[in-house]
């Protein structure tokens, strides 16, 4: 059975505010950018199954923008906190023992978001301007085959990749 993984990072966060990283919320820019990945994820017919949500205040705030978009309500996104600063190899076991549906959403947060789509992929990413293949708000499509608990590196292929800058305005 074919499978689906979006990896989003989290949208742009506000680095003006005196708050200690967890806590830091999203800036306008950020709140545009997870409205407009909503919207296209509504618009491609890509609703998630399950939403897991690092639970920093800008990974949850960018999930819920998201699921607005969406028609979701906010109560099915999954916090999870072992999401919040996880590496590749982190995100990657929480997958493995936390989906059984067809369709899964992650957001969270780099350098582990961006080196798990690294390492379930075998081919290269193109970089966006700033040298990150996952920018803040950026969207990887990913399908496999196999069950979640079969999830491994390179066994996934890259779909699309949507990046902030791919919508005008």
């Amino acid at each position: 059975m074919t499978h689906e993984l979006l990896l989003l990072r989290h949208a742009k966060s506000d680095w003006s505010v005196d708050m200690d990283d967890f806590s830091r919320p999203l800036k306008k820019r950020g709140r545009r950018a997870a409205k407009q990945i909503g919207r296209w994820l509504h618009e491609q017919h890509l609703t998630p199954n399950t939403i897991l949500s690092s639970p920093a205040v800008r990974a949850l705030a960018t999930a819920q923008r998201v699921c607005k978009q969406l028609n979701i309500d906010e109560s099915s996104i999954i916090c999870d906190p072992r999401l919040y600063e996880a590496d590749a190899l982190t995100l990657l076991e929480v997958l493995k023992i936390s989906c059984d549906t067809k369709r899964v959403l992650l957001i969270g947060h780099n350098p582990g978001l961006e080196n798990l789509l690294l390492k379930l992929i075998t081919h290269s990413v193109p970089l966006s301007i700033n040298g990150k293949c996952l920018p803040t708000a950026a969207l990887a499509q990913l399908t496999f085959e196999g069950d979640w608990a079969e999830l491994t590196p390179g066994c996934a292929t890259l779909v699309t990749l949507i990046r902030p800058d791919s919508f005008p305005g």
